[in-house]
């Protein structure tokens, strides 16, 4: 006979994942609750916690991202404890999940965090490397010491900074879009900011202010390729500072992109010998076309479906990542988006009785505000973790609670090749269809910026350098004031634009 379910009351509230969004969550929760025993599983001995955080103004938030053992979490809040392990199984009928360990821990909230892990373009192969978390990036600096060149796969932030962090190696770039950070930018700011890409570095490289907790010898089975990526959470915004990326030549930067094209197929040298193709030399200069076959002998080579071979030490795959719901689906009907992620609702539940979701693994599925999108990065995370927190404990406490503001307009703040950059909004016209006109003010080398209206309205900006504007943006996309009548003078650099609107 089956023995009875224990009353839900019995369990705890249980968070799993020990990124930045199952932190925020289990804290904001250790606060609600102070009486009560948080339980935080994770399957990396260190986590992420948010630090000197920064409101900058009603959407925008900047925040440092640190690695701590999981120690400091529970000396910070005694009511939270952690559980170094995997989780194997999910039985949300019972209301418990096993781990690895062997342990069940019944709950009577539980909020899945495990994040996403890296789409590798190529599972099992040895020269491929996929970059997600401070193991793998590690893992990476490790390889780089002794590479001449390498091949970047993918246009997202990872390839944006590692394109512009690594020195000392010769870099084929490959994307599958017309320009560089099409996730964040069109082609007018990936143009901005590709003359310094090509351009010298200025040598200063500050010792970095955050200390690194590796989770090196904790986990020898890592080392096994099954296992690499799989554990760590997500990279921090500047995840590359205090590593040393260097290669082995002597030269500062060598970078070629070669743009609107995939991975056709990987070769081993073996292959590629049998093959009989050629490989390409590096492209030298961009006005000299003629191109020449590689005498050199690479341990991997790149078939590109423009046709192109390019031969390298090693290739970084950061192609995106996908939700990593595998843990959680036996025996459970979750209800999926078309990412790949578990679908929440505006009160972050999953489709299943008293299972929220939050950051990489979710996917948002309520009608989103006119000028919000899920993007999986950090702001999100956190946002996600604290607000899944607040709705966990208004559902216990039978309270009703209002969608978090930060849902109200899209916001991020970040750092491409040291220029900060703020995207705001519908910033590339995301879903607006051909119904929208864009202004543009740059100046080379120091600040670009774009607004994206529609209707004499203003609905995404992006901003590049010290732009100063994105107090202004936020509140002009969010009070929808028509701005038909300033037409061009919205964006003139002789016109202080903040006097107008504050």
């Amino acid at each position: 006979m089956e023995a009875a379910r224990p009353p839900a009351t019995a369990g705890k509230f249980v968070v799993v994942g020990g990124g930045i969004a199952g932190v925020t969550c289990a804290e904001q929760l250790a606060i609600q609750f102070p009486s009560e025993e948080i339980l935080l599983v994770t399957a990396s001995p260190v986590i992420k916690a948010v630090t000197n955080f920064k409101q900058v103004s009603k959407v925008l938030e900047e925040f440092d991202v640190e690695e701590q053992p999981s120690t400091m979490l529970e000396n910070r809040f005694p009511n939270i404890k952690v559980i170094e392990s995997e989780v194997k199984q999910l039985k949300s009928e019972e209301h418990c999940i096993l781990t690895e360990d062997g342990s069940e821990h019944v709950y009577k909230k539980l909020c899945l965090c495990a994040g996403a892990k890296p789409k590798l373009i190529c599972e099992g192969n040895p020269y491929v490397l996929g970059i997600r978390d401070t193991d793998s990036a590690q893992e990476f600096q490790k390889q780089l010491t002794k590479a001449k060149r390498i091949m970047i796969i993918g246009n997202g932030g990872i390839a944006l900074e590692l394109a512009y962090e690594i020195e000392g190696c010769e870099v084929i770039w490959a994307i599958k879009d017309k320009a560089i950070g099409n996730t964040f930018f069109d082609a007018g700011a990936a143009e901005f900011l590709t003359s310094k890409l090509i351009a010298e570095k200025p040598e200063a490289k500050i010792a970095h202010k955050r200390t690194r907790y590796t989770t090196e010898g904790r986990k020898k089975e890592a080392e096994t390729k099954a296992n690499v990526g799989h554990i760590g959470s997500a990279l921090g915004p500047d995840w590359h500072e205090g590593l040393n990326l260097k290669g082995t030549k002597e030269f500062s930067h060598k970078i070629h992109i070669e743009t609107m094209c995939e991975v056709k197929k990987i070769y081993l040298l073996k292959e590629f010998r049998f093959s009989k193709k050629n490989s390409l030399n590096f492209p030298r200069d961009h006005h000299n076309q003629s191109v020449t076959t590689d005498k050199e002998i690479w341990p991997v080579y790149v078939e590109l479906t423009n046709e192109k071979i390019y031969g390298c030490d090693f290739i970084v795959s950061a192609t995106g990542v996908t939700p990593n719901v595998e843990p959680f689906l036996c025996g459970n009907k979750f209800a999926l988006g078309e990412d790949g992620g578990l679908k929440v609702d505006d009160h972050m539940c999953t489709s299943l009785p008293d299972v929220y979701a939050a950051g990489d693994i979710c996917s948002a599925s309520w009608q989103p505000s006119p000028f919000w999108q899920q993007m999986r990065l950090w702001t999100q995370a956190r946002q996600m973790g604290w607000y899944a927190a607040k709705c966990m404990a208004a559902a216990t406490s039978g309270d009703s609670i209002d969608m978090d503001f930060s849902f109200e307009l899209f916001a991020h703040v970040t750092k491409f090749f040291n220029y900060k950059v703020v995207l705001l909004g519908k910033y590339n016209a995301q879903s607006l269809g051909s119904d929208h006109e864009l202004m543009l003010r740059c100046t080379k080398g120091q600040e670009y910026i774009k607004v994206v209206m529609q209707n004499g309205r203003m609905m995404g900006a992006v901003l590049i350098g010290e732009t100063d504007l994105e107090e202004t943006f936020e509140n002009l996309i969010l009070n929808q004031m028509n701005l038909s009548s300033y037409g061009e003078d919205l964006l003139d650099p002789n016109i202080d634009i903040e006097d107008y609107f504050d």
